[in-house]
């Protein structure tokens, strides 16, 4: 299952040419992330538990990969970003997303690895329990980019 994560593009996100800025998609993306992984939003009602937004969590980028396929031009209503686990090890996560054209079609796909981090000691943590049981119903397929 996929999750579904409105969101909204600022006139600042947009270059000269009146698109999205591929420095300001990943940008687009970690708040889509942020707010399903730290603040728990767009997650079922039936288990917030799997949320991270903990004093003492942090989540570091590890890895991130994008692939932009079709300008993104300025949307009048919030972009449906989707948004799925691929993989769950240890202390890490890799989130997928595809962003929508305004006519339909993918502006872009990525790929983010994060890591879970103890902030006092600065090291990777594990994912809890809850949080495994939450986000192992959103596992599904990697992203496949075009190139090898």
């Amino acid at each position: 299952m996929r999750l579904v994560v409105p969101i909204t593009v600022r006139w600042a996100d947009l270059d000269a040419y009146g698109h999205v800025n591929n420095a300001a998609m990943l940008e687009l993306l970690e708040e889509a992330r942020v707010a399903v992984f730290w603040h728990g939003r767009h997650l079922p009602s039936d288990d917030p538990g799997g949320r991270t937004s903990r004093a003492d969590t942090a989540t570091f980028v590890a890895h991130q990969e994008i692939e932009y396929l079709a300008p993104l031009g300025y949307p009048a209503e919030p972009i449906p970003v989707s948004l799925w686990i691929s993989k769950l090890g240890g202390a890490s996560a890799e989130v997928c997303y595809e962003v929508p054209t305004l006519d339909g079609g993918l502006a872009a796909r990525a790929r983010t690895t994060i890591v879970m981090m103890d902030v006092a000691s600065g090291r990777p943590r594990r994912i809890t329990e809850s949080e495994r049981a939450l986000w192992s119903r959103f596992i599904d397929e990697p992203v496949v980019f075009r190139r090898g």
